[in-house]
C-alpha cells in the first residue's frame, strides 16, 4: 500500500495506495507532483498508514478493489481512486462495481492528475452526503414503523382514534424527557412480551 502528502501546499493531501506488480510507479508519480508516499502490500500494516492520509489509491486488479475498500473504510472513511495501467487492468472487458471515486493512470499529465484528484474528492464528499442522507432516511423510516406500531396498540387498547394515540405518544414523551420512537417502543416491546405470555398460558 502506498500513500501520499502534499509536501508543497499549504493544505495537505495525502495519498494512499495498494500496490501489486507496479508498486513503484504510482509512488514515484505521485513524488514528482510534491506527495509523501507511504506504501505497504500488508493488510496488517494498514492500521499504522491510514491515519497519515487523506485519500486512498489502490494499485490492484479490479477483483481486488472492493476487499480493499472495505479494509480501509472499516478504519477511516476517505476518498478511494484506483491505479489503472495494463497490469491492473489488463482487459477491456474486466467489470468492476466498486465505490471508488476516481481513476489515476500512468499516462496522464501533472494537470490531469491534479484535476482527477479534484473531481474524485468532491465525488467523495457527494457520496458520503448521499450516504448520510441515506442513513437518517433510513433511521426515520424504522422509527415511523415503531411509532405507527404503538399507535395501533393504543387504539386496540384504549380504543382512541390515530390522532388521539399520537398526543398521547407525544405527551407521554415529553413527560418522561425521552424521544417519541422510544416510547412508542417500549409499548410495542411490553405489548409484544404480553402477548407470548398470554399465548404461553393458553397453550398450559
Amino acid at each position: 500500500m502506498q500513500a501520499a502528502r502534499s509536501a508543497t501546499s499549504s493544505s495537505p493531501h495525502q495519498l494512499n495506495s495498494s500496490s501489486s506488480t507496479e508498486k513503484f510507479l504510482p509512488a514515484e508519480m505521485l513524488k514528482d507532483l510534491g506527495f509523501r508516499v507511504y506504501s505497504t502490500a500488508a493488510v496488517k500494516e494498514i492500521s499504522f498508514i491510514i491515519p497519515k492520509v487523506d485519500a486512498v489509491l489502490l494499485s490492484v486488479s479490479p477483483s481486488q478493489v472492493e476487499s480493499w475498500r472495505t479494509r480501509v473504510s472499516a478504519m477511516k472513511s476517505l476518498p478511494l481512486f484506483w491505479w489503472c495501467d495494463s497490469h491492473t487492468f489488463p482487459s477491456n472487458e474486466c467489470v468492476m462495481n466498486a465505490g471508488i471515486d476516481g481513476l489515476i493512470g500512468s499516462t496522464m499529465t501533472p494537470l490531469e492528475v491534479h484535476c482527477a484528484l479534484l473531481l474524485g474528492v468532491n465525488h467523495y464528499f457527494q457520496r458520503t452526503e448521499w450516504q448520510q442522507e441515506r442513513e437518517q432516511l433510513l433511521s426515520k423510516l424504522e422509527e415511523r414503523k415503531w411509532v405507527d406500531q404503538a399507535k395501533r396498540i393504543l387504539c386496540e387498547i384504549k380504543g382512541i382514534s390515530e390522532a388521539e394515540a399520537y398526543d398521547f405518544l407525544r405527551k407521554q414523551a415529553m413527560n418522561e424527557r425521552k424521544r417519541m420512537v422510544d416510547v412508542a417502543t417500549s409499548i410495542v416491546k411490553v405489548y409484544q412480551i404480553l402477548q407470548d405470555q398470554n399465548q404461553g398460558g393458553r397453550k398450559r
